[in-house]
């Protein structure tokens, strides 16, 4: 019996644990910080969109999401990055490239 209430204990927990990963993917909660980052920018069609890293976050970041889901962190000084993130987010006609 402490067997079996053990595993539905431990399952209970991977399970939540589980959902609480999925949910955070694309949030900008303070849990998706970066600590490294990529180097090389990538072509700008497989960019579909950029995130600024919450402000809690020690190092500020950019999270880059490649077409096919892919998120790659950049440091907030890469230009490459920086750029993406303004072709972005800035609308149209307000002085962007």
């Amino acid at each position: 019996m402490k067997t079996l209430c053990l595993t539905l204990l431990l399952l209970s927990v991977w399970c939540c644990c589980n959902a609480m990963l999925d949910g955070a993917k694309l949030s900008t909660a303070p849990g998706n910080c970066c600590f490294n980052f990529y180097t090389r920018p990538l072509p700008a069609n497989r960019v579909s969109n950029v995130i600024k890293t919450h402000s809690s976050c020690l190092r500020p970041a950019f999270i880059v999401q490649t077409v096919r889901g892919r998120q790659i962190c950049y440091s907030q000084t890469f230009q490459w990055a920086l750029d993406q993130y303004q072709k972005i987010n800035t609308p149209e006609g307000s002085g962007g490239h």
